[in-house]
């Protein structure tokens, strides 16, 4: 389960998201819409840990992201500086205590696995020198190393329903919708309580867009992972959500079940958004 409570994020005097709450049940869906600033980016940024929230926090599993990821500590100038003449710590006193290194490692590959992200343009999120195959492989070592890595690669092949042919080839040889099944499978491979899904088909035609929707709906009920849609398209939204929150200016101004704010709107900025969804002719 995910759970974001109050996510506050300013930066200069642009305050970005503002009081953001909403709940992710295990493998549900949930749609998070708006147009370009309307926070939703920063909200899922914060969710991944690439951002610490000022205020707020999220929870996955239980588990307080917020003040872990995205975490730099600030100096803390009001502290008394070492006098000259104090021993300094020799190197070995400095260092940290190899376990202590292994365990936090290990602290944030968790945190990495719970929470994982599908961007718009894969082509610039896989590397342009590793096969599909390779990919898969990569990710599996350094999360799961004891794992049989050439049956599950197999199995994530065949849920994204890639065949021999695109596993070995490279991104630059594989169609949009080839290329953002990868990076699929790339984020299925370790398992992730929470998929974010960042415009994840912004980018591909009508008829490759339908299949991958297609695609995401089978998985997320074969896997049982819950699914974060960010999008600005409510037609989107409509095929692949249980429930739906609207943002604008950085704070929700509506949510519901997708079914119940699609068919009766209350605030005027998601009819908007609806007007706004191109309609077939006739």
């Amino acid at each position: 389960m995910l759970e974001v409570d109050g996510l506050s994020k300013s930066y200069g005097s642009v305050r970005a998201v503002r009081d953001v709450s909403f709940t992710l049940a295990a493998g549900g869906s949930l749609g998070v819409v708006g147009e370009s600033g309307s926070g939703k980016t920063t909200t899922a940024r914060i969710i991944l840990g690439l951002e610490r929230p000022d205020a707020g926090s999220v929870t996955v599993d239980g588990h307080d992201r917020s003040l872990r990821l995205g975490s730099v500590r600030r100096p803390d100038h009001s502290e008394r500086r070492p006098d000259r003449s104090e021993r300094r710590p020799d190197r070995s006193e400095r260092r940290p205590d190899r376990s202590v290194r292994r365990r936090g490692r290990a602290e944030r590959l968790r945190l990495a696995r719970a929470v994982q992200i599908v961007f718009q343009d894969p082509f610039l999120s896989l590397d342009p020198r590793l096969s599909a195959r390779t990919v898969l492989r990569e990710t599996l070592k350094l999360h799961f190393p004891d794992l049989d890595h050439a049956r599950r690669i197999a199995e994530l092949l065949d849920q994204v329903g890639l065949g021999e042919r695109e596993a070995d080839a490279l991104p630059r040889h594989l169609s949009g919708g080839q290329r953002q099944r990868v990076a699929i499978a790339r984020a299925l491979a370790v398992e992730p309580s929470v998929l974010v899904l960042d415009e994840a088909v912004a980018a591909l035609d009508v008829c490759v867009q339908a299949q991958i929707l297609n695609l995401l709906a089978d998985l997320r009920e074969r896997t049982g992972t819950a699914f974060l849609f960010i999008t600005h398209d409510l037609g989107v939204v409509s095929q692949v959500t249980d429930h739906l929150v609207v943002m604008r200016q950085g704070e929700v101004v509506e949510r519901g079940t997708t079914a119940e704010v699609l068919a009766d709107p209350r605030h005027a900025y998601t009819r908007l958004l609806l007007a706004s969804v191109p309609r077939p002719p006739g």
